[in-house]
């Protein structure tokens, strides 16, 4: 029903589509913006000439983004990362190199490619994460990458709409992703399966642009379509300042309706973490500090940006990292990389006796730099904990904001930062 109020994901689809949008529809929609990486960007590639196109529908709406296995760890990463780029500069599509370039959910708001209002399609798991902006963000196989490429159009189903509001204010020790583990630990891993997560309340508008990128892009490990902002004051500062071409930004109705509504006091939440092996596997730190650790990394697409390396660096001046754990970090970008420069961030990293790379996902999805060893445990501020996921099956992840990383990297075990820093 054309006039009926809508959810921000269904006004999305409708302003893209001129296909009737209720929940479960099927809608063909016009793509905004469309990307993939150096291990999705290849095999769609090559879905792309055998689908017998020849150019991509728009080169600058479309991206390919080397960050997974880059700077290349071994022959084969080189091999693909040599056909993604070989692709990107046939199609003359955006394309960053390494040394230029930075996780690519970090990394294209960053350059005003993901804007408030927008569809956009990535061959990648966690493009959920521009849901900050107001977009509707999601990912896909690479065939159906290589079809919006050729096409410019895709297909989505209506996804009903949880809304999900943070009342009060969260204290000065919790941030995005100490609530969002907070919101999957009650809804567990597929409570908002193809649904579209939207969220609201007093919480939500404390949270900086970085606190929501990182809330968003751990919407699909709820099971979620999308996980989205309705645009605010600061969404609209942010994209503004950055936008690459013109936007509209769209709203939720009032009045619209949701498959169902949670409701979390955000100033009643503690530091939080997710234990193995399930981001929903949701517990208060302060619970958990007879767990030792091994490792702690602090970057990824969840949690690398400039607030959470600012977080973690003010935590760690002038105190040193456990004799026992290796501390890495890895700024998201060059953005953050060099203001990390410029403020003086890498050198109390280094001080304190961590390692700091240069912008890849590397240990996030267990692709190079900081793999775990059979018994191994590690403290991570990435967005997935799965058996294996950073390196042998027998390891362990546990997921946390970037100051329970920090407090746990000086004490070798999992640590509440109120503990050591309060």
């Amino acid at each position: 029903m054309k006039g009926s109020p809508k959810t921000l994901a269904e006004a999305i689809i409708a302003a893209h589509s001129k296909d009737g949008v209720t929940p479960g529809a099927i809608c063909q929609v016009k793509v905004d913006f469309s990307f993939a990486n150096d291990i999705t960007g290849p095999p769609a590639a090559r879905e792309f000439k055998k689908m017998g196109a020849s150019r991509v529908f728009d080169s600058k709406r479309c991206a390919m983004i080397l960050d997974h296995f880059a700077p290349n760890k071994d022959i084969a990463s080189a091999l693909q990362s040599k056909e993604a780029r070989e692709f990107a500069l046939e199609q003359e599509m955006f394309f960053w190199e390494v040394g230029r370039v930075g996780v690519e959910h970090a990394f294209l708001p960053e350059q005003g490619l993901a804007l408030p209002g927008e569809i956009i399609i990535g061959a990648d798991s966690h493009t959920c994460t521009y849901g900050a902006l107001g977009a509707l963000a999601t990912g896909v196989g690479q065939t159906d990458l290589a079809a919006v490429w050729a096409l410019g159009e895709t297909w989505l189903r209506v996804p009903e709409t949880i809304k999900v509001t943070f009342g009060g204010t969260p204290s000065k020790w919790i941030g995005g992703k100490d609530m969002i583990i907070s919101l999957i630990g009650r809804i567990g891993v597929e409570g908002a399966r193809y649904k579209s997560l939207e969220f609201h309340g007093e919480g939500v508008s404390a949270l900086g642009m970085d606190d929501r990128f990182t809330m968003a892009n751990m919407a699909i490990e709820a099971g979620g379509k999308c996980g989205l902002f309705p645009p605010d004051g600061k969404t609209l500062e942010y994209a503004t300042a950055r936008r690459a071409r013109d936007f509209t930004a769209l709203y939720p109705d009032e009045g619209a309706k949701y498959s169902s509504e949670v409701e979390i006091d955000a100033s009643l939440i503690e530091p939080t973490v997710a234990l193995p092996h399930l981001p929903g596997n949701a517990k208060p730190a302060k619970e958990c500090s007879d767990i030792a650790i091994d490792q702690v990394f602090i970057g990824s697409c969840t949690n690398g940006r400039k607030s959470d390396i600012e977080l973690a660096a003010e935590a760690l001046r002038g105190k040193r990292v456990h004799e026992r754990v290796r501390l890495m970090v890895i700024p998201a970008s060059y953005e953050v990389y060099n203001e990390a420069l410029d403020r003086g961030w890498i050198k109390i990293f280094t001080e304190a006796g961590a390692s700091v790379c240069t912008p890849t996902c590397g240990p996030c999805m267990g692709g190079h730099l900081g793999i775990l060893a059979d018994g191994e445990r590690c403290v991570s501020t990435s967005n997935r904990n799965f058996v294996g996921r950073m390196g042998h099956p027998k390891s362990e992840i546990i997921l946390a904001g970037p100051l329970v990383a920090a407090a746990s990297a000086l004490t070798g075990r999992v640590t509440d930062p109120r503990e050591v820093l309060g």
